[in-house]
């Protein structure tokens, strides 16, 4: 049975602005401590990644996996799902959902569902959660907030 987590965080950025940092996979290894590389294998038309493969290190979970993605129309919610199973996951499910405050600020919810195929003692599943929802959102923030962060977004519409 998979374990379902859900954080949020307030980011001092637009949607779009923050959308393209979670959109912009290959530049993942630069912000997202744990993970080592990120490459897109396929991708939309519109030149949206559909298909990203990952090689992450955390520590107590090392991998290597690809996750399908799906965007909503004007890119408020990203959504994910492990393609096929990998050496530590049996089955992932995640999804960002970027809501506009009227302060110009983003909250960021962040949900994710795994299934490990490996038997993992509670606290150190408990401790590769942290580490991933800390790189899911604090890490982002960071990069988001980061002077000189990349402004460029693309096309709110799809």
């Amino acid at each position: 049975m998979a374990d379902s987590s859900t954080q949020s965080i307030i980011i001092g950025a637009s949607p779009d602005q923050v959308a393209a940092v979670i959109c912009d996979f290959p530049s993942y290894p630069e912000w997202a401590e744990a993970v080592r590389a990120a490459e897109v294998i396929e991708e939309y038309e519109d030149g949206y990644a559909s298909q990203v493969r990952f090689t992450l290190d955390a520590g107590v979970m090392a991998d290597e996996y690809v996750l399908a993605y799906e965007y909503a129309e004007d890119i408020s919610r990203i959504e994910w799902h492990l393609v096929a199973p990998s050496k530590m996951q049996r089955s992932q499910r995640g999804s960002y959902d970027l809501a506009g405050n009227p302060d110009s600020t983003t909250t960021v919810t962040y949900t994710l569902e795994v299934e490990l195929s490996v038997a993992m003692l509670g606290m150190f599943r408990r401790k590769a959660e942290k580490m991933i929802m800390d790189a899911a959102l604090k890490q982002l923030k960071r990069r988001v907030e980061a002077p000189g962060a990349a402004q460029e977004t693309r096309p709110s519409s799809r």
